[in-house]
């Protein structure tokens, strides 16, 4: 089974969905989406852990789409809370600079704040991306943002935090410590 096979699934679905109600729009959508995600991604970054989550690991890619990107994320060896009401949602933002060094009070401290070239208040800055769901380590995640092109967040960063963001608190969420970071590189 081919790894978007679901996806597809999910998407056709909808599309019967939206046609009943005559709309044909969604199923040209579909087309688009998944051409997309069967061609190369404009930019990824590689994901590792800091120094306590050496199994932290992922990609995250960066694909073009209209006046926007989709986001596809993907992620190994997230911390998992063993408590079964758990929420295990961690943070994942994109930091301005593509610099994934740290110091001793900080793992990822060199990334810098948040991307935000609008000056925008959080949750509104355009690095500010839904966060991860993780199902006892691992989560998976695609969306579609146009607060960015992949072209403008070249050289920058990914972080996943250690808590989920709330959404409210500035400038950044109170979403945690920075547990895992990669570099947004183009791949075209």
């Amino acid at each position: 089974m081919r790894r978007f096979d679901f996806l597809s699934d999910n998407i056709g679905y909808m599309r019967r969905i939206v046609c009943k109600k005559g709309g044909m729009l969604l199923y040209l959508h579909e087309q688009s989406i998944m051409s997309i995600l069967g061609a190369r991604p404009a930019a990824r970054a590689v994901l590792r852990g800091d120094e306590k989550h050496p199994g932290l690991r992922g990609y995250t890619d960066f694909f073009p789409y209209r006046c926007g990107t989709v986001v596809i994320a993907e992620l190994w060896g997230l911390p998992q809370d063993p408590e079964p009401c758990a929420s295990n949602i961690f943070a994942m933002h994109i930091h301005a600079t593509g610099d994934c060094t740290g110091d001793m009070e900080m793992s990822f401290s060199s990334a810098g704040g948040h991307y935000n070239p609008k000056n925008c208040p959080h949750p509104a800055h355009a690095g500010d991306m839904p966060p991860l769901f993780s199902n006892r380590g691992y989560a998976w995640q695609g969306f579609y943002t146009d607060r960015f092109t992949p072209s403008e967040i070249m050289g920058r960063s990914v972080i996943i935090h250690a808590k989920r963001d709330d959404f409210t608190t500035q400038p950044s969420g109170d979403a945690g410590d920075r547990i895992g970071c990669g570099v947004i590189l183009g791949l075209r």
